[in-house]
């Protein structure tokens, strides 16, 4: 079992940065694909981001270039670190565990954290 927590989520002005954090229980940590994912009000969950066991990361057409994945087995946490924050990017957002074949698709994942609500401002 791998429990997920994420935290770091809040408000912020367009053009801002936050950073998450999904601190995960379990000692198989350092071997399982992470992933991000967000959903936005009568919207369908998407994916974000991901970052393998091996720190090879995965992201979205529409965050590439402002969002980074991390890891930090030591601490088993990994962190999504936004920029240039816009509004579109308001969202619950959610980071998932486990060893899918495909790190894009949120159905493989087999744990889940409870979500964190990002809100950007216009």
């Amino acid at each position: 079992q791998v429990q997920l927590v994420e935290s770091g989520g809040g408000l912020v002005q367009a053009g801002g940065s936050l950073r998450l954090s999904c601190a995960a229980s379990g000692r198989t940590f350092s071997l399982l694909t992470m992933g991000w994912f967000r959903q936005a009000p009568g919207k369908e969950r998407e994916f974000v981001a991901s970052i393998m066991w091996t720190e090879i990361t995965y992201y979205s057409h529409s965050v590439t270039g402002r969002f980074t994945a991390s890891r930090d087995n030591s601490k088993n946490t990994v962190y999504l670190q936004m920029n240039s924050l816009k509004p579109e990017d308001t969202a619950v957002y959610y980071c998932a565990a486990g060893q899918p074949s495909y790190s894009n698709v949120a159905k493989l994942y087999a744990y889940w954290g409870q979500g964190t609500q990002v809100t950007v401002s216009s």
